[in-house]
C-alpha cells in the first residue's frame, strides 16, 4: 500500500524543558501528521546519548534517553511541583540544551525519584522483570560510570570494570540507590513512551524506529558482555569499524565502534541480537538499520589509526543472521539502509532477506554519489526520502550543487524561473510521485529551512543534533499542503 511519512526526531519537537520530549508537543505534532494524511513517524534512535550528543553513540543499545522523559507528566503524578519544573527549564528554546540538560535535568529527575513509591505502581515490578535482561546491567553501568566522574568503562578501575560476579554484588549492595534511580528512569522512559506510542498508533500512524548497526565502545554491552565483540586480551579493541575514502571524505571515516565477533554471535545462534530486536518490536512498528551494508561486509580499521585508510573488507554474518531472526519472529519489519556504494553482493543480501531498501532523491543529482539514485529507475518495494539526517536539507543542498549539477537538475524539473521554495517542493513532489510504496519526508524540507535545520554532519562534532522546529512552523496551512500532495500520488486513503 502507498504511504508517507515524516522524519522527525523527538529531541527536535517544541518544548519548554531544553530538548523535544514524550510531551503535550508529540501527541500535537501525532495530530498533525494524522491530519496531513501521514502513516509513518520516523524518529532518531532513542537511547541515552553519550559523548558528542549522537544518538548513534548510545551508552546502550536497549535503555531509552531520560531527557525525553516529560516533567509536565512527573507534575501530574505529583512526583515534582511546577515551580521545580520552571526553575529547572532553560530560558531558550531555539537548540536542543545538551550542556543545560547535563547540568540540570538529572537534580530534577533525581527530586521526583526520591517520591516515588514503586509499590503503589503497579506495573513497576513488571517492568523490571520483563527487562532484567538489560536493565540490571545497565543499571549497574551508569551507577559506575557517575561514580567515576563520567569517564569511559575502560579508564576505570581494575575493580569496577570486573565482571567478577562477587565485586558485581558487592557494588549493587554499595550502590543500590544509585541504581534504583536508574531503574526509575527507565521505568518512566517506558511508561511515558508507551503510552505515547499507544496514541499515535491509534491514530493509525506506525512509528519507524531507528538503530545503529554498531553499539558504542563507551556503552554498557561492551562493559557487560567483552566477549561479543572483537577485544584484545588488553580489553581493548583490535579493530574499529568505520568507512574507506570517498569523494565526502577523503580520508574515510573512524567511527570508533568496536566490531562484532561474528563467529561468537553464530555459535549462540544470535541470541544477542534476538534479544535486541525483540526489543526494538517492543518499542516501534518498524525498524530501519543503519549501514545495513556491514552484515554483507564491513570495513574493519586498526584501533588508534586516526583515519581509514589502512582500512580493509570483512565478511559480515549475512543470511544467517536473518534467517535467525526469521526463526525466532518470523518477517521482521525493517527498513536497510543501503545507501552509498552498494555492491552486488550487498544488493543480493537486501533482496534475499526481503527487507525494502532505500533511495534518496539528494544522491540522484549529486554527481559525487555513485548507485542508482535516478527516479525513473525506483521499484516498489523501495522506501524514498529526499535526504536523512546525515544530509543537507533540500535548500541549502540546492545551493551547494556543482554548477553542472544544478543545471541538470533544473533541466530535468523543468525549474527555470523558479523560486528557491518551488525548487525544494519540485524535489518533494519527486519524491511523493515516485513509485516507492512508502515515502518519507524530513520535516526540515516541508519547512523549507536551509543549513541551519541541518540534523548532523558526518566526522563532524560541535553542532551536530541540535535542530528544533519552532513552535507553531508546522501550521494548519502547511499540514493541508501536504496531504493535499500526497492525496494526488495515491498516498491517503480517505
Amino acid at each position: 500500500m502507498r504511504a508517507s511519512g515524516i522524519l522527525m526526531p523527538v529531541s527536535s519537537l517544541p518544548s519548554p524543558h531544553g530538548i523535544g520530549c514524550f510531551s503535550k508537543e508529540a501527541y500535537e505534532f501525532a495530530d498533525q501528521l494524522a491530519a496531513a494524511g501521514q502513516r509513518y513517524w520516523q524518529i532518531l534512535p532513542l537511547g541515552p546519548t553519550g559523548y558528542g550528543d549522537s544518538p548513534y553513540q548510545s551508552f546502550s543499545a536497549f535503555a531509552g534517553n531520560p531527557y525525553f522523559i516529560d516533567p509536565d507528566e512527573l507534575i501530574r503524578m505529583e512526583l515534582l511541583t511546577k515551580e521545580e519544573v520552571m526553575r529547572a527549564d532553560p530560558s531558550s528554546e531555539g537548540t536542543v540544551e545538551y550542556g543545560w540538560l547535563y547540568k540540570h535535568r538529572y537534580e530534577l529527575l533525581r527530586k521526583a525519584f526520591d517520591r516515588f513509591d514503586p509499590l503503589n505502581a503497579g506495573d513497576y515490578g513488571r517492568f523490571v522483570r520483563s527487562n532484567r535482561g538489560w536493565l540490571e546491567d545497565y543499571a549497574l553501568f551508569m551507577t559506575l560510570k557517575n561514580a567515576n566522574g563520567g569517564s569511559p568503562w575502560y579508564t576505570w578501575s581494575e575493580r569496577d570494570r570486573s565482571r567478577d560476579e562477587k565485586i558485581l554484588e558487592s557494588n549493587r549492595d554499595k550502590y543500590r540507590v544509585e541504581i534504583a534511580f536508574q531503574i526509575f528512569l527507565q521505568y518512566m522512559f517506558s511508561l511515558q513512551w508507551e503510552k505515547l506510542k499507544a496514541y499515535v498508533n491509534g491514530l493509525g500512524i506506525k512509528i519507524i524506529g531507528d538503530i545503529p548497526i554498531y553499539v558504542a565502545f563507551d556503552g554498557a554491552e561492551c562493559w557487560s558482555e567483552p566477549g561479543l565483540f572483537c577485544f584484545g586480551e588488553d580489553g581493548m579493541p583490535s579493530a574499529v569499524a568505520g568507512c574507506p575514502p570517498d569523494a565526502f571524505a577523503p580520508g574515510g571515516q573512524v567511527w570508533g565502534n568496536p566490531l562484532y565477533d561474528w563467529d561468537k554471535h553464530r555459535a549462540e545462534d544470535f541470541a544477542w541480537w534476538k534479544r535486541r530486536i525483540g526489543r526494538c518490536l517492543e518499542m516501534y512498528d518498524v525498524i530501519r538499520v543503519d549501514h545495513f551494508r556491514g552484515f554483507d561486509e564491513f570495513f574493519s580499521v586498526p584501533y588508534q589509526d586516526e583515519t581509514a585508510a589502512n582500512g580493509h573488507w570483512e565478511k559480515g554474518p549475512g543470511m544467517d543472521l536473518f534467517n535467525a531472526l526469521a526463526d525466532e519472529f518470523g518477517q521482521v519489519p525493517i527498513i536497510a539502509e543501503d545507501l552509498g556504494y552498494v555492491t552486488d553482493s550487498v544488493k543480493k543480501l537486501v533482496a534475499d532477506s526481503g527487507y525494502p531498501g532505500m533511495k534518496l532523491i539528494e544522491f540522484a543529482f549529486d554527481s559525487r554519489e555513485p548507485g542508482d539514485y535516478m527516479p525513473y529507475g525506483y521499484t516498489k518495494d523501495t522506501v524514498v526520502y529526499t535526504g536523512t539526517h546525515d544530509n543537507e536539507p533540500l535548500r541549502s543542498w540546492y545551493d551547494q550543487l556543482t554548477e553542472e549539477d544544478r543545471s541538470f537538475l533544473d533541466e530535468y524539473l523543468d525549474l527555470g524561473g523558479k523560486s528557491i521554495e518551488q525548487k525544494v517542493w519540485a524535489l518533494i513532489r519527486l519524491a511523493v510521485q515516485s513509485v516507492s510504496d512508502t515515502c518519507v519526508i524530513p520535516m526540515q524540507d516541508y519547512l523549507c529551512l536551509g543549513s541551519e535545520g541541518r540534523m548532523n554532519t558526518p566526522s563532524t562534532m560541535g553542532k551536530n543534533w541540535q535542530w528544533r522546529m519552532k513552535k507553531g512552523a508546522f501550521d494548519e496551512a502547511l499540514v493541508q499542503k501536504i496531504r493535499r500532495m500526497c492525496e494526488l500520488a495515491g498516498r491517503v486513503v480517505n
